[in-house]
């Protein structure tokens, strides 16, 4: 068996519209698939160069569970201090302020279900 990527991440949330604020407005992700159905709904964000990354938020399957027991995904972000600036103005929860390991800069924070998100940056390797 050889796995080739991460197809994607999937986030369990409580509000659908209230996680959608978050994600597509404080964070900016465009919306690639959005199902949403009476009582399930799951929406999936491509991005990246090819565009083949996917984080997916998701309501109503029993094994859609929120919280910081699951999963945390790493965004990699072109400008870690103009990202954290911005995730600041928001008032957005940081579990993990920002950190320089000496590789790279790092801050854990929780969108509104309590599902841990990575803000990273890795450093330029010099020669």
């Amino acid at each position: 068996m050889k796995i080739n990527e991460i197809a994607f991440v999937t986030y369990g949330v409580k509000d659908m519209p209230r996680a959608r604020k978050f994600y597509e407005e404080t964070l900016g992700l465009k919306p690639t698939s959005v199902w949403e159905g009476e009582k399930m709904a799951f929406i999936e964000y491509s991005f990246g160069k090819s565009g083949v990354h996917t984080l997916a938020i998701g309501k109503g399957a029993k094994n859609f569970k929120p919280g910081k027991g699951g999963a945390t995904v790493g965004l990699e972000m072109d400008n870690f201090d103009s990202a954290i600036e911005s995730l600041k103005k928001n008032k957005v929860k940081f579990i993990m302020q920002p950190y320089d390991t000496g590789g790279c800069d790092m801050a854990i924070i929780a969108d509104p279900d309590g599902n841990q998100l990575m803000i990273h940056k890795i450093k330029s390797k010099s020669k």
